[in-house]
């Protein structure tokens, strides 16, 4: 992982580096490299990842909005943290979908739980998933597998290319699935939040109506909280 930072004002810029280093800190987890920015141009003439960002809005020269909006068409992938004392570009800056908007002055406490939710994020979208069956394994990205269903002996992994047959039994893949995406919903069934299309209190559709999974009543409200906090974390 590597975490920018672009703000023109150094204090906001040591604050957040200070900030970042205490998270990772208290996490017990090795800090990412850092990468500090002054201006948007500077940002952009960058070759390097570009992973998670705290971007301000009002810079010299060009201003965040406009950054944002071409690290977006780069790379959709990014996290962007929007860091600004002007609410009145909060708008325009949720039509290149940021994670999160934070305002200035920084709450440490804040920072903290938003930073948990994008590290939580990146993992899920960069880890790597194997899919083993008896002819071989196959590797996906977590975000490539749709649902996983049991079918009475068989479990069956569904996932953007294509269907495998797994070796292994639905506790086995509830436990390797992050749970910040993944939700099972009936016994016979996991779902994915990032692949779904609509639910009702019986049945969950995914993947443009192409699959479908029970919804136990009983898991209904648990499912629903879930799948809403897993949208806050990515809208």
């Amino acid at each position: 992982m590597r975490i920018l930072i672009c703000d023109d004002d150094a204090l906001v810029v040591a604050q957040l580096q200070n900030y970042i280093k205490a998270y990772f800190e208290k996490a017990r987890l090795k800090c990412p490299r850092l990468a500090c920015f002054s201006s948007g141009e500077a940002l952009l003439e960058d070759k390097g990842d570009k992973d998670l960002l705290f971007l301000d809005i009002e810079m010299p020269g060009i201003n965040g909005i406009y950054v944002g909006n071409e690290l977006k068409k780069e790379n959709d992938k990014i996290i962007i943290f929007i860091v600004t004392s002007y609410s009145e570009y909060l708008d325009e800056a949720m039509r290149f979908h940021v994670f999160r908007y934070l305002s200035k002055p920084l709450d440490q406490q804040r920072f903290f739980r938003n930073m948990r939710d994008a590290v939580d994020l990146y993992h899920t979208m960069t880890v790597k998933i194997p899919v083993e069956t008896k002819t071989g394994i196959h590797t996906f990205l977590s975000s490539s597998i749709i649902s996983v269903e049991a079918q009475g002996r068989k479990v069956i992994v569904h996932t953007t290319s294509r269907d495998f047959e797994s070796v292994h039994n639905m506790h086995y893949w509830m436990t390797l699935l992050p749970q910040n995406c993944f939700f099972q919903t009936h016994r016979s069934f996991i779902v994915n939040f990032e692949h779904i299309s609509d639910f009702d209190h019986s049945l969950v559709h995914l993947a443009g109506n192409r699959f479908q999974a029970y919804l136990t009543k009983r898991k209904y409200s648990a499912f629903k909280e879930a799948y809403l906090l897993y949208l806050e974390s990515v809208r």
